[in-house]
């Protein structure tokens, strides 16, 4: 097993494998060397069809990074290093070994689509709904007819038919958050990215999100979602499969959802569940670390150095992984 992945018992869709991604910034007056941005490090994880893993942490601790890296969008300063093999029966390839063409002709929307953030905003606003998801449908679905399939997938994602030929300023958030869902369906892809989805959605518009992406992996998707929002997994039972917590661009806790959910392993994850309201409320002291400021080891003990001694080491037991060196004394 490597570190961060949780196996089950098929073949996983898409193998993420030490990905780490690093931004190059510009010299700084008296740096020999240029400073970086640690934006991932040694990220590993499997999304296998039928299940959904959530992806949660703080803002600005690289999970949005991830989905860039995979698809091929990150910016030319970007280095990435690292292994995601994605299988099925279109071939195996490395997303980060793939070229550029290639990514955005066989792979983007086929193989694996993207769920943007703020799906209202994502939407070309001079454009009906229908015109926007029957253009990709010709794109991806050559021969198809596109107004039929337009159809089919607005009532999959729980849209009627007319409701596309609205313009995104006349959708809800929900509505515009079903389009957005039904764009990523339309190549009838592998895997799919949701990147924070049910931002800026009020609670029932969140459950019913989640619900659909429950409905896309029962359909056979690997859905990868990537969301800040634990109150809301952990209101949804059977949402989500499986939960890995990033912090500082490195997975430091993974495993089923609903142990992780009920008995976090690190003491971060305990902290970002005392935070929600059913916890109590109770910040986390202390800021993120810069990113171009991060130890070798574990970044956590720099913000909670009382906690734990700054070691790195992985722990397993079954599907679970926790990164603590402090684990060899007892709990995080």
């Amino acid at each position: 097993m490597t570190t961060g992945t949780i196996t089950t018992t098929s073949l996983p869709a898409l193998a993420v494998t030490g990905l780490t991604v690093r931004f190059a910034l510009g010299r700084a007056r008296g740096r020999r060397i240029p400073p970086q941005v640690h934006a991932a490090t040694d990220v590993s994880f499997d999304l296998h069809p039928g299940r959904v893993l959530a992806l949660v942490g703080e803002s600005g601790c690289g999970k949005s990074v991830l989905t860039g890296a995979l698809l091929g969008l990150l910016p030319a300063n970007a280095t990435v290093t690292g292994a995601a093999g994605l299988s099925g029966p279109a071939g195996s390839l490395d997303l980060l070994t793939t070229g550029r063409t290639t990514l955005a002709r066989q792979v983007r929307g086929r193989r694996i689509a993207l769920v943007p953030q703020s799906a209202a905003t994502s939407l070309t606003p001079v454009r009906s709904a229908r015109a926007q998801l029957e253009e990709v449908v010709r794109e991806l679905c050559p021969g198809t007819d596109a107004r039929v399939r337009a159809d089919s997938l607005a009532e999959r994602v729980g849209l009627a038919p007319a409701d596309l030929d609205r313009f995104p300023h006349e959708l809800s958030g929900g509505m515009a958050q079903r389009v957005a869902v039904a764009l990523a369906l339309a190549g009838e892809p592998q895997v799919v990215l949701a990147d924070e989805p049910t931002a800026g959605l009020d609670r029932p518009l969140v459950d019913r999100t989640l619900g659909l992406l429950r409905e896309v992996a029962d359909a056979g998707c690997a859905v990868l979602l990537i969301t800040h929002d634990l109150g809301a997994l952990r209101r949804v039972p059977g949402a989500v499969d499986d939960v890995a917590v990033m912090y500082a661009g490195r997975l430091l806790e993974s495993g089923p959802a609903a142990d992780v959910l009920a008995a976090p392993g690190h003491d971060y994850t305990r902290e970002l569940l005392a935070a929600l309201p059913s916890g109590g409320l109770v910040p986390i002291p202390g800021q993120p670390p810069q990113l171009t400021d991060l130890p070798a080891g574990c970044a956590w003990h720099r913000r909670r150095p009382g906690r734990c001694d700054g070691g790195d080491v992985v722990h397993r037991t079954g599907a679970r992984s926790v990164r603590c060196r402090a684990l060899e004394a007892g709990p995080c």
